[in-house]
């Protein structure tokens, strides 16, 4: 292709106006809303307890609880396993911050773990190396809704007696050997931001099949109590808990977006299949891997710079590029984004070791021991974050194959004229946007 890029003035591969924006939301959703805006009950009533039955017999859970966020949610997952002052858990290097975060919130240590190159997700033949004597869980990440290689996980963590907590925030309906995730390890947690698959404008789920662990996280959901809202409650505090409840409004919202999910799951693998068949061979372009165990939701549709053909080493290049191959792509009425910049390990909070001050939780005496957070460590992940473009909700529903084809063309325009692509030129494009906004 030699067309001029929409950045430089030329025609945009994708109708903005054609691509409908997410999540579609409908007369059935507004019925939902309104029944619950109406209802005598806002705080938690049928619309919560009738949407974590319905979510748990839709992902196979004995148990589930709606929270204010997947945030929340991996903080019940870490309480729920029983995991206090000083523990160690294992996380990926590269993910949110949540991913890891969740365990400061309960004083615990995060050691992180390099990613396997071509799933973006924590490498399992690199966990054993990591663990410590203090390691009591590893968060397995499926992240952006892809599962990992969930058996040899799972062995390694009966190996050495630890519990399994699934970060699957972005994994609603991804799939491992045909089971959901969620259902793969002792506990999860999923998400329902706007971002996510399943949305209902802010929310979560933790679900689980222990009765124990359950429990546990229920109390920290709402103020340490032992019993929910719903039951008969003593109003006092047996532990250490939080306030991670949500409201009937946003949990019948979440309600009638699930009613809708496996219409926009399999759209989504539709549209993930069709573009990921038709950018083969697209030049100075690497695409995601999907693993013949895992079912990907195509949450994120991961694009990633081939700098080795491309001949560029120096990571400020890297970054200066990528970064105007994913304006460009905007530019060509692609949703584009770099999702997340910087590797965990980098993130202030991690690399000085204090949360809440005198350094701690590593502060704690013999927490520290052993727990190195240097970058070279993380050699995969700090390439990734350098080279990849996420490509986000577009491929979503309603969205189909016609709109799908649109961004494989855009796609192909940037990269095959990727030698127009001038990055101090579109950084000074996108500079005087922003004086003109």
């Amino acid at each position: 292709m030699s067309e001029k890029l929409a950045i430089y003035g030329g025609t945009p591969a994708v109708n903005v106006n054609e691509v409908v924006s997410w999540p579609p939301v409908d007369k059935s959703d507004e019925k939902m809303v309104l029944d619950a805006l109406y209802s005598k009950v806002q705080s938690r009533g049928t619309h919560n307890l009738k949407l974590e039955e319905e979510f748990s017999a839709w992902n196979g859970n004995k148990f589930a609880l709606f929270t204010n966020s997947g945030t929340a949610a991996l903080h019940m997952c870490l309480v729920g396993c029983g995991i206090g002052a000083g523990d160690h858990v294992l996380v990926t290097a590269y993910s949110w911050s949540s991913s890891a975060t969740c365990i400061l919130h309960h004083d615990a240590i995060p050691i992180f773990v390099d990613i396997d190159p071509e799933t973006f997700l924590m490498d399992p033949d690199k966990i054993e190396a990591a663990i410590t004597p203090r390691t009591k869980a590893i968060i397995v990440v499926q992240l952006h809704g892809l599962c990992n290689d969930m058996d040899k996980i799972n062995a390694i963590a009966k190996k050495h007696g630890l519990k399994v907590i699934e970060d699957a925030c972005q994994a609603h309906g991804a799939m491992y050997k045909g089971r959901k995730a969620g259902t793969l390890g002792d506990c999860a947690a999923f998400s329902f931001n706007q971002n996510k698959c399943l949305s209902c404008g802010e929310g979560g789920m933790f679900v689980t099949d222990s009765q124990e662990i359950f429990d546990n996280a229920a109390k920290l959901w709402s103020f340490g109590e032992t019993s929910r809202p719903e039951q008969s409650r003593d109003y006092h505090a047996y532990a250490l808990g939080w306030m991670y409840r949500n409201n009937e409004l946003t949990a019948a919202y979440a309600r009638s977006q699930l009613a809708k999910y496996d219409f926009y799951f399999k759209t989504l693998r539709e549209n993930g299949e069709y573009l990921l068949k038709a950018l083969q061979g697209t030049p100075n372009l690497l695409l995601p891997y999907e693993p013949e165990y895992a079912t990907h939701n195509w949450y994120n549709f991961n694009l990633r710079l081939d700098f080795a053909k491309l001949g560029i080493t120096d990571p400020v290049q890297q970054v200066k590029l990528r970064d105007a191959v994913a304006a460009a792509l905007r530019d060509e009425g692609i949703v584009a984004s770099v999702w997340q910049r910087f590797i965990l390990p980098e993130m202030t909070v991690f690399a000085a070791k204090n949360a809440y001050g005198q350094g701690y939780p590593w502060s704690i005496p013999g927490a520290d021991e052993g727990v190195d957070y240097s970058l070279e460590k993380f050699p995969n992940a700090l390439e990734y974050s350098r080279k990849h473009i996420s490509i986000v909700q577009t491929l979503r529903a309603p969205n189909g194959l016609d709109i799908t084809e649109k961004v494989n063309q855009g796609i192909r325009k940037v990269f095959e004229n990727i030698d127009q692509i001038d990055p101090d030129r579109i950084a000074a494009i996108l500079e005087e946007r922003r004086k003109k906004a």
